[in-house]
């Protein structure tokens, strides 16, 4: 238990501020993303999985108890909302309802036999899943208004104010203890109760000392055993402890461990997406390693609230990489079936043993292969995202990322303001923010100028403004009027990337670009509607790209699904060769050979961006002139 000074008697001020769930609305292909998320899995899975439906324990029944139904419901409930699909709103509402009905006069909620899934927990009262399904309330208040829920939490937490010192937090809530502390300070923010910053103390004090781990980072090389530090979703929700804290204490080195922690991730465990490896605990630098499914939509969480702590949009060029590359990649364009670990360079999809820590069905197209935490956990991605897009900042606003969308809030001197993103991002460099206001205003309008940009432009109204950036924020203060339109471009080079081992990947803006491999789909388990399959190689992959080629961009309209080989609107053709001595090890590629034999003619080799393709080689051989 890591040691922390008593409560101070307010929070420190974040750089920015998150806006309610509603504020942002999707729209182009972002609102065609979550439509088909609708349509798949995230709509119709309490249908086909008795995990989430009626016999869960979360909406009265006798089945699962912990953290599966929380789980999908911290995604559905803003999809509902953000799609104002009102079937989905009134999933998402039942089981909001169930609980805000369940509170016992002691404050204590939910299900009342936990049938959970970890006979160690059961011995000693668990406080995950309630973390879990208190930033779903948080969420439902936001975007409702709903005035019960400011009450329920408070009954709630002096519920856990007067047990948790006799009832610590263990296991997987010690290692999370973040999310806990995250809708502390959000009712905090709302009611001033100060007994809310007391429990706030005690909770830190019994988390995971993430700040000291992300100081002195221990885990240099592929992790074997079990270990809640290492384990890949902890580490992707960890790494906002420490912004967590700078938010309770503004002690610099909860700062300072962030920044820390991502660099040593990234240097040892490190993956061409943006993610750090991770096939159940941290996993080396290997492009052949998994990622779990749910460290992705954790990162991009942690990632959001980082950037609303800090306002670096450091994390916002991390979060759109991850976002536009590691997200779509493991779960079909249908979104009828998900991978639970997916690779960078991924040859095949099968029933096989691989050096993995998880069973042998963990990179399969399927419903629930290995473990439905995944299953129940990815649906809160694309939605946060939606919702994080922009923040408010100084009376005005920051875009923290960049989709088209629509931000309505109020702004300056009370001003309603509706500014309208109108882009093919990332797919396309260029993006109108068109300002609708009921009144002229002065406020300041930041706008994220990512790192990999080496020559934005602005203009407001046609005349170009010169770019300077702070934390890599453009601020535009002046005085705004209704019809105002905003031009940002950002100019995306094509690059090589060195990686591990003499390799590359190919990067263009934040997408990251692979060969796509003919995809065999093979099925292996057929359900009504979420089937499991097999993916087979029904081309060669076996290619190194030529070092210093040229990169030729094709482009082609957006369509509804951007995240599909086939259909995708932007292409790179580089020039590359067959590499002979590339070879498989067990049922994956082999790490890029250091010394490719490649004596063969040149080819144009034509990329795709990676979340589109299901079978890829994203990290190459370089084939260097002798």
């Amino acid at each position: 238990m890591r040691t922390l000074n008593p409560a101070s008697s307010k929070l420190v001020k974040t750089a920015f501020d998150a806006l309610p769930l509603g504020a942002i609305k999707p729209a182009g292909w972002l609102k065609d993303q979550l439509l088909i998320q609708a349509s798949g899995f995230s709509g119709h899975l309490d249908e086909h999985w008795e995990d989430v439906g009626p016999r869960n324990g979360w909406i009265g029944g006798d089945g699962e108890s912990w953290e599966r139904g929380p789980y999908y419901i911290d995604g559905l409930l803003p999809l509902a909302y953000l799609l104002e699909d009102e079937a989905l709103i009134a999933k998402a509402n039942k089981w909001v309802e169930w609980s805000l009905n369940s509170q016992q006069e002691n404050g204590q909620f939910g299900p009342v036999d936990l049938k959970t899934i970890n006979v160690e927990i059961t011995k000693k009262h668990d406080w995950w899943h309630y973390m879990i399904m208190l930033k779903v309330m948080t969420q439902f208040a936001e975007v409702t208004g709903d005035e019960r829920v400011e009450p329920f939490m408070t009954k709630f937490f002096r519920y856990v104010h007067q047990t948790i010192e006799q009832q610590p937090l263990v296991e997987w809530a010690e290692a999370r203890g973040a999310e806990m502390m995250l809708c502390i300070f959000w009712l905090y923010k709302r009611t001033g109760d100060q007994f809310l910053l007391e429990l706030a103390a005690i909770v830190a004090k019994q988390t995971t000392d993430w700040t000291g781990l992300f100081t002195d980072f221990p885990f240099w090389n592929k992790v074997d055993h079990w270990d809640h530090r290492s384990h890949v979703v902890n580490v992707a929700m960890g790494i906002k402890t420490p912004g967590t804290l700078f938010e309770f204490t503004g002690d610099e080195k909860e700062r300072d461990a962030v920044y820390r922690g991502i660099r040593s991730l990234m240097t040892y465990h490190g993956q061409a997406h943006g993610m750090f490896s991770g096939d159940e605990w941290l996993s080396g630098t290997n492009p052949s390693q998994g990622v779990e499914t749910c460290a992705v939509v954790e990162y991009m969480f942690s990632l959001e609230n980082l950037v609303r702590i800090f306002g670096d949009g450091y994390f916002g060029d991390i979060l759109e990489k991850v976002t536009f590359n590691a997200l779509p990649a493991p779960i079909s364009a249908d979104w009828t079936s998900r991978q639970y670990d997916q690779q960078v360079n991924q040859v095949a999809c099968n029933i096989a043993h691989r050096n993995w820590s998880n069973n042998d069905e963990a990179n399969l197209f399927g419903f629930d292969a290995n473990f439905g935490c995944c299953t129940a956990n990815m649906h809160q991605g694309w939605p946060k995202f939606v919702s994080h897009l922009w923040m408010s900042h100084d009376n005005g606003l920051a875009a923290v990322a960049y989709a088209p969308n629509v931000v309505t809030t109020v702004v300056g001197a009370g001003t309603k303001a509706e500014l309208t993103v109108e882009t093919d991002y990332p797919f396309r460099d260029t993006i109108a923010i068109k300002v609708s206001l009921d009144k002229t205003d002065r406020f300041p309008i930041s706008l994220r100028i990512p790192a990999w940009c080496g020559a934005p432009s602005i203009s407001v109204n046609a005349e170009t403004l010169a770019v300077r950036d702070e934390n890599q924020f453009a601020t535009l203060v002046r005085e705004w009027k209704d019809g105002d339109v905003i031009l940002l471009a950002l100019p995306m080079e094509a690059k090589l990337v060195n990686r591990n081992n003499g390799s590359a990947s190919v990067e263009q803006g934040p997408l990251v670009y692979v060969l796509p491999i003919e995809e065999n789909w093979q099925l292996i388990k057929e359900r009504e509607k979420f089937s499991d399959w097999e993916l087979f190689p029904a081309s060669q992959w076996k290619y190194g790209i030529a070092d210093g080629t040229a990169f030729e961009t094709i482009t082609a309209d957006v369509p509804a699904q951007p995240f599909k080989a086939a259909d995708s609107p932007v292409r790179l053709k580089v020039k590359g060769k067959f590499v002979r001595n590339w070879r498989m090890k067990g049922e994956n590629a082999d790490i890029p050979p250091l010394n490719p034999a490649a004596d063969g003619d040149e080819l144009e080799l034509v990329l795709v961006p990676y979340g589109s393709a299901k079978l890829r080689i994203g990290e190459f051989p370089v084939i260097r002139s002798k």
